[in-house]
């Protein structure tokens, strides 16, 4: 069952067009995200979904009667406030009269439990995120937007978080959310790839690798940069992009070009080259391939 059919939305801010016709559905029950760098048209589409924005043309047709939560991209929520009384806050807000058992077990869910006196201002920025969900839930919404929640977040304070997520989605929580991080996308049941308001590619995370032919070599190699120049002057492959402290060489999928032959050409300008090895697209390499 789709919640939301998304169809044709453009919006535009004053000469600048941030999305260009974007449609999709979102089905009950699945965690589906919006990828793409900054600029891309994200924020614009969750805003219009949380019925924040009005599209300049195109629609969003709900199909279901159920509420909505909605995390904005900042933190939004009263720093002289404790994480008890935010959450109380927004309980009046909704005009929620018997919520207190619903926001234990928010807390011990969450697990904000043990900080429920503290202030929101010394939170850090993972547990902020924690008291924003569950000011978000305490209304027993059947949809959850969120707008990359998790930005400016440590690694583990992400992984925490995002575990959390899918704990409420096993219960029947249907998400969608924004990430400008990549890996992210990896976990989520569908993704849609956005640039410049253009979707890219839309599906699971098995789809949208094998929209795109080709092959992937993963190249650790002492001095990475000059690497990348070595075999981008070389033209060996389509792409060759920096991953952390490895490379990345996309090949055409009929390249005669093997990983014997990526090792012997670093090897003659005198590096040394730890390992070339096959691996599978990432949701990276797919979105710098098909946003080129």
């Amino acid at each position: 069952m789709n919640l939301l059919t998304i169809e044709g939305l453009h919006i535009r801010y004053g000469q600048t067009e941030a999305l260009r016709g974007i449609s999709f559905e979102l089905r009950q029950g699945e965690v589906f995200g919006v990828v793409g760098p900054d600029g891309a048209g994200k924020t614009s589409l969750i805003r219009i979904l949380a019925k924040l924005l009005e599209p300049t043309s195109g629609r969003v047709t709900r199909t279901f009667s159920g509420s909505v939560g909605y995390i904005s991209q900042r933190f939004s929520l009263y720093t002289d406030l404790s994480v008890e009384e935010n959450i109380n806050f927004f309980a009046d807000v909704y005009g929620l009269r018997s919520y207190k058992a619903r926001r234990d077990h928010l807390l011990e869910q969450i697990g904000l439990a043990p900080f429920r006196h503290r202030l929101a201002e010394q939170l850090s920025g993972g547990m902020k995120q924690k008291l924003a969900l569950c000011c978000s839930l305490i209304h027993e919404p059947g949809l959850l937007l969120m707008d990359e929640p998790t930005t400016g977040v440590d690694p583990v304070s992400r992984r925490e978080f995002w575990g959390i997520v899918f704990r409420l989605q096993r219960q029947g929580l249907t998400v969608l959310s924004s990430t400008p991080y990549m890996d992210e996308a990896e976990q989520f049941d569908r993704v849609a790839l956005i640039h410049q308001g253009r979707l890219l590619r839309l599906g699971s995370a098995e789809e949208v690798r094998a929209s795109v032919p080709g092959i992937v070599l993963s190249v650790l190699v002492e001095k990475p940069y000059e690497a990348r120049e070595i075999l981008r002057q070389q033209n060996l492959s389509q792409e060759v992009e920096l991953f952390g402290d490895s490379l990345h060489v996309v090949l055409d999928p009929h390249s005669e070009v093997t990983p014997d032959r990526v090792r012997q050409v670093l090897t003659d300008q005198g590096l040394s080259v730890r390992q070339v090895r096959p691996i599978e697209f990432s949701i990276e390499d797919i979105f710098l391939k098909v946003a080129q």
